[in-house]
């Protein structure tokens, strides 16, 4: 079993940066594919970000070459760098463990918002 929790998030004007992590207990977490989820207000869940085990990542298309996801696991942690950020990138962000298609476990999440 693991256990996520989120930080990094806060409030950034749009074209800035912010860098998200999710620690991960347990020592399983060098076995698990890791991702990054979003969530805005009145839609539905988004898959931002993915990365395996051996660090083959996929983005959805509206993050593609603004977000990079990435993982050390020596320290059993997983990053969401976002640069470029947009309003529409205001969401809260979280991070689950297993494939995308997987139940998984859930952080409790960090809220995101950028000004426009």
């Amino acid at each position: 079993q693991v256990q996520l929790v989120e930080s990094g998030g806060g409030l950034v004007q749009a074209g800035g940066s912010l860098r998200l992590s999710c620690a991960a207990s347990g020592s399983i977490f060098r076995l698990l594919t890791m991702n990054w989820s979003r969530q805005a207000p009145g839609k539905q869940r988004e898959l931002v970000a993915t990365i395996t085990t051996g660090g083959s990542t996929n983005y959805a298309d509206s993050v593609k070459g603004r977000f990079t996801i990435s993982r050390d696991n020596a320290k059993n942690t997983v990053y969401l760098q976002m640069n470029s950020l947009k309003p529409e990138d205001t969401a809260v962000y979280y991070c689950k463990s297993g494939s995308p298609d997987s139940p998984g476990t859930w952080g409790q999440g960090t809220q995101v918002t950028v000004s426009s």
